[in-house]
């Protein structure tokens, strides 16, 4: 530390035009060529860095604006995607309502239609009930029928016998004769 101090009180006192020589200390020379070096760099780099500096600047404004543009459409999306989703909701809730109010009707309608049917077939039953009762007790009317004509030909044949038979028909002849004559 000594010697850099040293090489600025050397150069303070270096004669003003009295001879070019060599430097041998190599910290003070590298020092001066160091000062020198990025004293150049600095004028001259100056403003190339000031450019190269200005246009990143440039260009990272340039991201902030378009990203917050980016930001400011995307909330509107997000916006309008909320404000389509509450919609939708409201309309499947809608559907679901109405589907639950249809199959509601259909229910009532489908139990309407089964209760009507039922009745049909319930009429359909005791009207065939009474048709078969009906057929059934024109059959036991025939059959017994068909039996008391049975009964009284037998009771009508074993009690007729030939002259009660030839009376029969003369009395029913004289009742067709008077008939006749009474036209």
């Amino acid at each position: 530390m000594k010697n850099v101090t040293h090489s600025f009180v050397f150069l303070a006192h270096w004669p003003s035009a009295a001879s070019f020589g060599l430097n041998t200390d190599i910290l003070a020379t590298n020092l001066i060529n160091l000062t020198v070096v990025v004293g150049v760099l600095i004028f001259f780099g100056k403003g190339v860095l000031k450019d190269l500096l200005d246009n990143r600047k440039q260009r990272i404004l340039s991201t902030i604006r378009n990203s917050e543009e980016l930001r400011r459409g995307t909330i509107e999306q997000l916006e309008k995607a909320r404000i389509r989703l509450q919609k939708v909701e409201l309309e499947a809730d809608e559907y679901r309502m109405n589907g639950y109010s249809e199959i509601e009707r259909e229910k009532e309608n489908l139990i309407n239609a089964t209760s009507i049917s039922l009745e049909q077939l319930e009429k359909s039953k005791n009207e065939t009930l009474f048709f078969e009762k009906q057929r059934a007790m024109n059959q036991v009317r025939q059959r017994v029928f068909q039996q008391a004509v049975q009964g009284a030909l037998g009771t009508l044949n074993s009690c007729l016998n030939t002259e009660l038979h030839f009376r029969t028909i003369r009395a029913n002849i004289g009742i067709l004769g008077s008939m006749e004559w009474k036209r």
